[in-house]
């Protein structure tokens, strides 16, 4: 099969954490659209827009000098990020549940001022926009995400991969997002990647380490999966692993499907936002996925 682009099996961190999950899910968030607007749909929750609002801030640091990143708060910042989240279209339907998000992600900022250790460093920044790159140019499927933290490390030449965790809990050890992430920097910039952290920013002052991958065991299980995918796309199968009933991942969904949903809005990826009212579901998920 030919390399193309408009053809090829896109995957990435959070669409193979979806299928591994659920591939039902995977379908409905990745494939699906609206038959009238013809929108992929996406479900709003509290801890997604917390996490994307804190990314967006941090993120907004890498591009500036090092001598100036600091020279506004990042609260002041984070304001303006939350004002893209607040109300109905970040999954908030009470305020008191919005102000507790908000102040979570105030008090994750606070510890970065406090501590912020490799941000004062420079950093490396990727050229592409969403950096990807042909995981199998045989096979037609193409690796993309983006990167939290590129941090330079000037006496070796090289790059220390760091992500930043709004989660209150630590990422699970079959994860396979360090793989991903390392595949993508070794591949889509010149310098060799010599470390990894994660940042829990919301009980941790300092880094985690962590141990390298392997670059071919990681191609491996990585490939694995996105053939996976790539051939139940082309079967169109995509079954919930709990069968009929579906599992929490693929519930959600399907109330927006049979119109048990609220729609609040669409965002600038064209995606219509729904919210479900009463979903403790929603607010339970703490990860943010880039």
């Amino acid at each position: 099969m030919a390399k193309d682009k408009m053809t090829a099996t896109w995957v990435s961190h959070s669409s193979i954490s979806l299928f591994l999950q659920c591939p039902r899910a995977y379908y409905l968030q990745n494939m699906y659209r609206d038959p009238t607007t013809r929108h992929k749909i996406q479900l709003a929750s509290p801890a997604l827009s917390l996490g994307s609002a804190v990314h967006e801030v941090i993120e907004s640091l890498s591009v500036l000098p090092t001598d100036q990143r600091f020279s506004e708060s990042l609260i002041t910042k984070f304001d303006r990020a939350w004002q893209r989240v607040s109300g109905k279209i970040g999954g908030f339907t009470d305020e008191g549940i919005e102000m507790h998000y908000k102040q979570r992600g105030e008090e994750m900022l606070r510890r970065v001022m406090e501590n912020p250790g490799p941000l004062l460093n420079k950093a490396v920044k990727i050229r592409e926009d969403l950096p990807q790159y042909w995981l199998s140019e045989e096979d037609n499927i193409i690796l993309c995400g983006k990167i939290d933290w590129l941090e330079y490390l000037s006496d070796t030449d090289s790059v220390h991969i760091i992500d930043f965790k709004t989660s209150q809990k630590p990422e699970d050890g079959t994860s396979l997002q360090l793989p991903i992430y390392y595949l993508l920097v070794q591949n889509t910039q010149k310098r060799q990647v010599t470390k990894a952290s994660y940042w829990y920013l919301a009980f941790q002052d300092e880094l985690t380490s962590k141990e390298l991958p392997d670059q071919k065991e990681a191609h491996d299980q990585v490939f694995k999966v996105a053939q996976q995918i790539q051939l139940a796309r082309k079967l169109e199968r995509f079954k919930c692993h709990q069968g009929e009933e579906g599992c929490r991942a693929c519930r959600s969904l399907e109330k927006i499907i049979r119109g048990e949903a609220e729609k609040v809005g669409t965002n600038e990826r064209n995606q219509d936002i729904y919210i479900l009212r009463n979903d403790s579901a929603s607010e339970e998920d703490e990860s943010y996925i880039l």
